[in-house]
């Protein structure tokens, strides 16, 4: 700070005004470059060291190759696993209709979908799959493949879909937004059940008040 200090001088009765040195300045450490705005991770912060190993490969795939594949691939592998959302079987079929000579790939979990009956031929490569998953794509002719295999296969992308899974699909989301009850509010409350005690009285039912 630049504003002088006051200090009283002992056996006198006047006083002296001493500016501090350059030692007492104030300020903030600059990275060379200026400041340092970056917000998105440049690791993962998982201990998992498969993941680890895939940061390697993909660290190295990124700086030869001019792939932009290969960059999107490691920056999801930084990720949170809220951002590494899963995919079902039935989206994944759905989103690889007309394009099953090409590789699926998710930098994420592959789940199974009781719902779907009967599932295409797929070659798909992803982190990790369900067990019943991995089955039903293997039983069907497909292929389920890791991230190193797929860098031996294809190490520029070349003849694959990058998807990604529904960010916005966890139960959490849907208790953000609006508080509930309020107009326009379709922000699920937190409850401990479903009986008619709870969250069941005035605007809830005809017999109390109104239902909205």
């Amino acid at each position: 700070s630049s504003r002088a200090t006051r200090l009283r001088i002992d056996g006198s009765q006047g006083w002296r005004i001493a500016t501090p040195t350059s030692t007492s300045a104030m300020g903030i450490d600059l990275e060379a470059g200026g400041r340092n705005k970056q917000k998105r991770r440049d690791a993962p912060k998982s201990e998992n060291v498969y993941i680890k190993l895939l940061v390697k490969l993909y660290r190295f795939l990124e700086r030869r190759t001019d792939a932009n594949f290969n960059k999107m691939v490691l920056k999801r592998l930084y990720q949170s696993k809220t951002n590494r959302a899963p995919l079902s079987l039935s989206r994944l079929a759905k989103y690889m209709d007309g394009k099953e000579d090409k590789i699926a790939v998710l930098v994420g979990t592959v789940t199974d979908d009781l719902r779907m009956h009967e599932v295409p031929k797929l070659k798909v490569c992803a982190l990790r799959f369900t067990e019943t998953a991995r089955a039903r794509i293997v039983k069907a002719g497909g292929q389920c493949l890791t991230f190193d295999q797929l860098a031996l296969m294809e190490p520029k992308g070349s003849n694959t879909v990058l998807l990604r899974g529904p960010k916005n699909a966890r139960e959490a989301v849907k208790h953000f937004g609006l508080a509930p009850g309020v107009p326009h509010s379709h922000t699920k409350p937190y409850v401990r059940a479903k009986g008619r005690k709870f969250e069941k009285a005035r605007g809830r039912r005809n017999s109390r008040g109104y239902k909205a």
